[in-house]
């Protein structure tokens, strides 16, 4: 039985940016694992199937050619491996559905070109959504001219195309993300990709999404070990990231 509003996950589960502020993220959590266990079983329905969608931090190399619900080979090494571990393993009762479509090198425009077969057909009771590295990144390398305008364009249609199929789906919108002084990322990175992450944190809230500030929590890392201890490239994070990326998007719940 559904026992939660989708339109209100964001107010009864979502954390607003000056909660945020009162929240470590590197690390775990204090709070007795089985009062989390407790809370986040409290956000997710019986029988919901949750999708992880986004680039190549989500895609993490995962087999395209299975594409199964609640595989490990269909859900590469990543956070999104992580997430959906922690979740159907600790809550077996809930029979949850758990997908990861994240493709490689995709900016927003091109997950819209694939949204029916990889986010509508699949129906999903809650989308976890992290693009926006490569709508700036490609557009630095010239290989593609859009802006933080496009950026800003594409996302609120494709949300919008979203709510129109799926209107009670639950959104989480991650920040996209940056480490500079590493072997890809330098500090030039860090004004223009701000605008893009100014975006997303106003899309989440104009579509009440809950949000998932990634970049506080690399921040906070990179006081603990240099970044490349996190994600070598700046980009694309280590094992040591996609636990931090997971730790962080289940307290943003």
């Amino acid at each position: 039985m559904k026992t939660l509003s989708r339109r209100t996950f964001f107010k009864n589960a979502g954390i607003g940016t000056a909660a945020i502020a009162g929240i470590s993220f590197a690390g775990h959590s204090c709070s007795n694992p089985d009062e989390e266990k407790k809370r986040i079983s409290d956000i997710f329905n019986q029988g919901d199937t949750i999708l992880f969608q986004g680039d190549s931090i989500t895609d993490a190399h995962r087999d395209k050619q299975k594409e199964t619900a609640n595989e490990a080979g269909s859900f590469g090494r990543g956070y999104a491996l992580l997430l959906a571990s922690r979740l159907l393993g600790d809550q077996p009762e809930k029979e949850l559905t758990i997908y990861n479509r994240g493709i490689s090198g995709d900016k927003v425009y091109q997950l819209a070109d694939r949204w029916e077969k990889d986010c509508i057909d699949l129906k999903p009771d809650v989308l976890s959504m992290l693009i926006g590295v490569n709508d700036y990144w490609h557009q630095r390398k010239k290989n593609y001219s859009g802006t933080a305008r496009t950026y800003e364009e594409d996302y609120r249609k494709l949300l919008d195309r979203t709510r129109s199929s799926l209107p009670d789906v639950k959104l989480i919108i991650c920040e996209p993300f940056i480490l500079p002084n590493t072997t890809v990322v330098d500090e030039t990175w860090i004004e223009p990709f701000s605008a893009y992450q100014n975006i997303a944190a106003g899309i989440a809230a104009e579509f009440e999404a809950t949000w998932v500030p990634f970049q506080r929590a690399f921040n906070a890392a990179t006081e603990l070990a240099p970044a490349t201890y996190w994600a070598a490239d700046g980009v694309h994070p280590s094992m040591a990231g996609a636990q931090l990326m997971a730790d962080t998007w289940l307290k943003s719940l």
